[in-house]
């Protein structure tokens, strides 16, 4: 029976995730499979991809071939490398202590290799919360600015409008006190005339004596 490492396809319609199966190769995509060996996520940044190395390698030191995809997964987790390294083993060209020696220095390398992309990944995103944020505050201090603009130009209106009416109004008090002295004026001025008429019907009347 030929045997497959493939996909199979679950979860919902936009956010799909994957089961690692070994299946008949003459079986549906998502049909019946004989073992599941791990999971795919795509949806998380980096991908997730959890296998079983010791099942998976089994499997293939079986004879069960990979699709491309599940390839590059087994690659990405080692399992293709152990592979190689196996077969060297039973080829009687290097000794199991200095496959699993080679193994574990490879390993190593690719954890150092996945936590430094982790790091820049966090690092770029919070790089773009912070321009986010800085963004946003920027565009808050605009609008506090534009209203503090308008209140100040309100109230620079309504001050030269109670301005303008005080100078309307001036002018209008002014006037009566005007006329109240032009008045006082006169009635100060009246007697002094009469006086003068009374003097000068008493020089007539000494004339005439």
């Amino acid at each position: 029976m030929a045997v497959k490492i493939r996909l199979a396809r679950r979860g919902r319609r936009k956010m799909a995730i994957y089961d690692v199966v070994v299946a008949d190769a003459r079986a549906p995509r998502d049909g019946r499979f004989i073992e599941k060996i791990g999971s795919y996520n795509p949806n998380t940044d980096p991908a997730s991809i959890n296998i079983n190395n010791d099942r998976a390698l089994k499997w293939l030191m079986n004879g069960a071939q990979p699709t491309d995809t599940v390839k590059a997964m087994l690659s990405y987790r080692g399992v293709m490398l152990k592979k190689h390294l196996q077969i060297g083993v039973v080829k009687g060209a290097i000794s199991q202590e200095q496959a699993d020696e080679k193994f574990q220095a490879w390993l190593e390398n690719k954890e150092k290799a996945i936590a430094s992309k982790v790091d820049k990944i966090q690092s770029a995103k919070d790089s773009a919360r912070k321009t986010a944020l800085e963004a946003e505050a920027a565009k808050n201090q605009a609008r506090l600015d534009a209203i503090k603009k308008r209140d100040e130009e309100a109230a620079a209106a309504v001050a030269a409008a109670e301005a303008e009416a005080k100078a309307a109004e001036a002018p209008q008090e002014e006037a009566p006190a005007e006329e109240a002295a032009t008045a006082e004026s006169a009635s100060e001025e009246s007697p002094s005339a009469e006086e003068s008429k009374a003097d000068e019907s008493a020089d007539s009347e000494e004339d005439k004596a």
